[in-house]
């Protein structure tokens, strides 16, 4: 949604082909597929063509089973599932525990294992848990792809010399240095050409790079193999697709029932969990093309089960691998451009049309190219950003035991052994508590680094008791969470300690875990956090002094309020004036105002500031390079950097009463909103100005309650900048008084919000103000000189506070409609 204003009021103004009641003019709508969608299928095609053969070969099934399972995922995953740009089918992830399978049970147990494995996949979509599987450790998963990359290199590795793989990583380890001294050249020289023709086809420099790139380097890679072997004669063992009629089918599973079931559990974990974090990942790839936003929904992970379940189902009955999400093929499809689940399907039966038509094509295929393209795909799996990853957020351990459990051991152990480590790393940490006590002038600090549970007391209370008796203490809490042995030992402590004449500043606490504190000299009880919320020292009650009722009688209006305004909206105001009652009297910037001010300070200094120095600092060295002028009411609740969460150095602001921006004039204007646009627009280049309006503004609320005439006092000279505004909210009223819609006029149609109607003439006033404010700012000439050269953008803002929600004016609707601004995608 564009947030621009339309350079002329009237330019939004939609026209109807048709009648509004009347049918429209075309017949009933033809499914059509979109150019990009072809032009992505046949790129996934190309693609997922080599790879599924590639992946059938590594797990010993049958290679008519890599095609059937590319074709299915296609076309039933790609209907049915919940992410319409993930590509499913024979996945690289699901290798080692296809190819155990199929050696303990064989090909057709194999099959009937993927069917219940599917069945499972759709009893957990219909549960709706896939959310849950989200939960599981990323370094596991990582550890996990990485096990199993492995194991599909060094399976591989003996392909590509020219012999057969043995069963485990361990037996082949142990048969490479025999499988090196008995290496065939041709099968290791087609090998080292479509690994050359993998690495380097991307890297063609220059404008033929740009050219030939957009070929698929796996498919360039085999066909290099293959035309080389071919043109060169070389004897090879190449691909064997049997007759479609002799093709495997699914059969009643035979073996023990408690390997069975670890099998299908086995298949329905890697299956779920590898589909789920691909169209996580597809979500991101898609909020990362601004074309897609709103044309592609976020995925619905449930029915991603469900299609997956099902794509299972069908391929296991026909004699296909196991499905899953291939990220590969995903980032592709997205990149190629896609737009629908259309590409989806389209591949899956361009896979279908090649199983059928392309045979005697497909068995030219030298067994050692597809090794080598598969061997790299495996090497891939470890990633060296997964490494730096885990290693930074001190969970590399995890990582590398599930890598060496897959390895030598198998998914399901090296999973299970993952996440027992992982939850003793989550115990180690919430137990590993650092508790440091040191005395700087004269004030001890005792500092708890971690989580407070019963397990730190005993540290805690030994640290605590070296605090002198009668001495100032201050306890920084640097952690999340405090049980309830920890919290009765500090509120103990704190009791014990300000009981013998000594006080307890305890700092850097959450909601949730306040400790009780002594009134301080002045009588605030204030909380660290309290500032964020219109915070007022609260003060224990006194008693009034004498004679206080008469002097508020004399002194105040007639009913004793202090206070001039009255009514139900009259604003509560508190005394926080130093103890002579006169703002300017002495002792005044030592009471409790300038207390509040200097404590906010302080804690900048101590919580903030740390964290912001050294961007403060760059800043300071760069000079101000803000990228947009932000013009606001002075409003107290409207907080700039966190309803546009900005920082320092985003924003230039300007603010005053009733974000005005007065028209340029010797009488109606005004230097200093007239000085920031200039040298905002001239100075610093920002690239777009906002004005922003927001609900119950007390400047619009004036305007409405202001009399003709009567003493000007600057505040009501200062709101003769909004009186267009008022003329363009208010509605005409004819002769017998009734309201006429505006809109007679060219661009004085009133501004209104989408979905709902203004709550009052204060917010309908509001709205008016902001769309006005953008018509002076373009009666200034720097602003007309920027918008006419392209180099500026004008955005109107209406913030509800109430609501916490922010509106932008739409140039796509007649008379300026605000809309809600809808949470966006931030994974990506």
């Amino acid at each position: 949604m564009s947030a621009c204003v339309p350079a002329r009021a009237d330019s939004a103004r939609t026209k109807h082909v048709h009648q509004p009641h009347s049918p429209p003019p075309h017949g009933p709508r033809r499914f059509r597929v979109a150019g990009a969608d072809v032009s992505a299928a046949i790129a996934v095609f190309l693609i997922a063509l080599p790879l599924s053969l590639g992946i059938a070969l590594a797990t010993g099934a049958p290679l008519q089973a890599g095609l059937v399972a590319a074709a299915v995922g296609g076309i039933v995953a790609g209907r049915i599932g919940g992410c319409p740009l993930q590509v499913s089918g024979p996945a690289a992830g699901l290798t080692v525990v296809t190819a155990d399978i199929i050696q303990q049970y064989g090909w057709r147990t194999t099959c009937a294992i993927t069917v219940f494995a599917g069945i499972a996949q759709l009893g957990l979509g219909c549960l709706r848990v896939a959310r849950s599987a989200l939960a599981v450790s990323p370094a596991i998963v990582h550890g996990m792809l990485a096990g199993i990359g492995v194991t599909i290199a060094v399976a591989q590795l003996h392909i590509v010399l020219g012999g057969t793989p043995q069963s485990s990583v361990p037996d082949n380890l142990v048969a490479l240095p025999a499988q090196l001294a008995n290496l065939h050249p041709a099968d290791l020289a087609v090998s080292v050409l479509t690994l050359t023709l993998l690495l380097l086809w991307p890297r063609i420099p220059g404008r033929a790079g740009q050219v030939l790139g957009k070929l698929p380097a796996a498919l360039i890679a085999v066909a290099g193999g293959t035309a080389v072997a071919a043109l060169t004669g070389l004897r090879l063992p190449k691909v064997d697709l049997p007759s479609w009629s002799s093709h495997a089918l699914a059969a009643l599973p035979d073996g023990p029932v408690l390997g069975l079931l670890a099998a299908v559990l086995t298949t329905t974990l890697v299956c779920s969990v590898q589909s789920l974090l691909g169209a996580v990942a597809v979500d991101k790839l898609v909020a990362a093309r601004p074309v897609l936003t709103g044309r592609v929904k976020r995925s619905n992970l449930d029915r991603e089960l469900l299609g997956q379940g099902a794509a299972n189902i069908v391929s296991g009955s026909l004699g296909g691998l196991p499905i899953a999400g291939v990220a590969v093929r995903s980032s592709a499809n997205v990149a190629a451009g896609a737009v629908s689940r259309n590409s989806t399907m389209l591949h899956g039966v361009l896979v279908v049309i090649a199983a059928l038509l392309m045979v005697p094509a497909l068995e030219l295929i030298p067994l050692a190219s597809l090794a080598a393209l598969v061997m790299a795909v495996g090497l891939k799996m470890v990633s060296l950003n997964h490494i730096r990853t885990v290693t930074r957020h001190r969970e590399v351990l995890v990582y590398a035991v599930t890598t060496c459990g897959v390895v030598f051991l198998g998914v399901l152990e090296g999973v299970a052994l993952g996440i027992a480590v992982a939850v003793g790393v989550a115990l180690h940490r919430l137990t590993r508590t650092r508790i440091t006590h040191d005395d700087t002038e004269g004030v001890h600090h005792v500092h708890v680094r971690g989580q407070l549970t019963f397990l730190a007391v005993p540290r805690l209370s030994r640290v605590l008791h070296q605090v002198p008796h009668g001495a100032d203490a201050v306890v920084e809490l640097d952690g999340s969470f405090m049980d309830h042995a920890a919290y009765e030992t500090l509120q103990d402590w704190q009791k014990t300690h300000t009981a013998q004449g000594g006080r307890v500043d305890i700092t850097g606490r959450r909601p949730g875990t306040r400790i009780s504190e002594p009134a301080e000299e002045d009588g605030c009880r204030c909380r660290p956090w309290t500032p964020w919320r219109n915070h007022q020292c609260e003060r224990p009650p006194t008693a009034p002094p004498p004679g206080a009722d008469a002097q508020a009688a004399t002194d105040g209006s007639p009913d004793g309020n202090l206070d001039t305004a009255t009514g139900p909206n009259a604003p509560v105001t508190r005394n926080t004036r130093g103890a002579t009652g006169a703002t300017g009297a002495p002792g005044a910037a030592d009471g409790p105002t300038g207390h509040e001010l200097a404590r906010g300070i302080s804690a900048f200094h101590r919580n903030t500031g740390p964290l912001m120095r050294r961007e403060l600092a760059r800043l300071a060295r760069e000079g101000q390079q803000p990228s947009q002028l932000f013009l606001t009411c002075a409003d107290s609740r409207v907080v700039t950097s966190m309803i546009t969460s900005s920082g320092p150095g985003d924003l230039f602001v300007v603010r005053n009463v009733g974000n005005f921006v007065p028209l340029p004039g010797e009488e109606s204007g005004d230097d200093s909103v007239a000085a920031a646009i200039e040298y905002a627009v001239d100075v610093l280049k920002v690239r777009s100005i906002t004005v922003c309006g927001h609900s119950g503004c007390g400047a619009m609320q004036a305007l409405l309650g202001a009399e003709p005439g009567g003493a000007r006092t600057p505040l009501q000279r200062w709101l003769r900048h909004g009186l267009p505004s008022l003329e363009r909210a208010l509605p005409d009223v004819d002769a017998d008084g009734n309201e006429q819609e505006q809109g007679h006029e060219p661009g004085r149609t009133r501004p209104r919000l989408a979905g709902r109607g203004a709550a009052d003439t204060a917010e309908r006033l509001c709205l008016a103000n902001v769309v006005q404010q953008l018509e002076h700012l373009r009666a200034h000439d720097s602003v007309a000189r920027a918008l006419g050269a392209g180099d500026l953008e004008l955005h109107g803002m209406y913030f509800h506070v109430g609501e916490a929600q922010s509106y932008l004016l739409s140039e796509d609707a007649e008379g300026g409609v605000f809309e809600l601004v809808r949470e966006a995608n931030l994974t990506a």
